[in-house]
């Protein structure tokens, strides 16, 4: 199985989304294809707002996660490291197109739109059964030393 980037560069991570050593956290897994940041997610019952459909607060973790960590990697690429700088969320805004269903997977794409050394900024989008549910913006600023999530990854 293909490590992702959460259990490649940090794997010790406990981020509720991200987190793979969270058991209660989503522990979300993001891949990189073709330069996009991909991930996949099996909502289960209890991330449903009604019977059926997702939580809006669920897709807006998973965007931010996801999001995030296509942001550092791609700043790691950027500076031609070995190790994602550890980035934190300026501003994200999710925009709800249509109620997304549950009991499928969900397909994240993500994609860095604009960048400099330390910022990223990254538009992505929610696919389920087929059609686009949500979209997101975000931006995503290299922390450095003396911020608490300076070496959390």
């Amino acid at each position: 199985m293909n490590q992702s980037l959460q259990e490649r560069y940090a794997p010790d991570t406990r981020c509720f989304g991200c987190g793979p050593s969270n058991p209660s956290g989503l522990r979300i897994r993001s891949f990189i294809d073709g330069g996009e940041g991909v991930c996949e997610f099996l909502p289960a019952p209890h991330h449903e707002a009604f019977d059926g459909f997702v939580a809006g607060g669920i897709i807006g973790v998973v965007f931010d996660c996801h999001c995030n960590w296509t942001a550092a990697h791609h700043l790691m690429e950027h500076a031609g490291e070995q190790q994602p700088p550890a980035t934190v969320t300026a501003e994200y805004t999710v925009r709800f197109l249509r109620p997304t269903p549950s009991r499928q997977p969900l397909r994240f794409r993500a994609r860095v739109v604009e960048s400099s050394e330390r910022r990223a900024t990254v538009e992505g989008e929610l696919n389920a059964g087929g059609a686009v549910t949500a979209t997101c913006r975000a931006t995503f600023v290299a922390v450095t030393e003396g911020h608490p999530a300076f070496r959390r990854w």
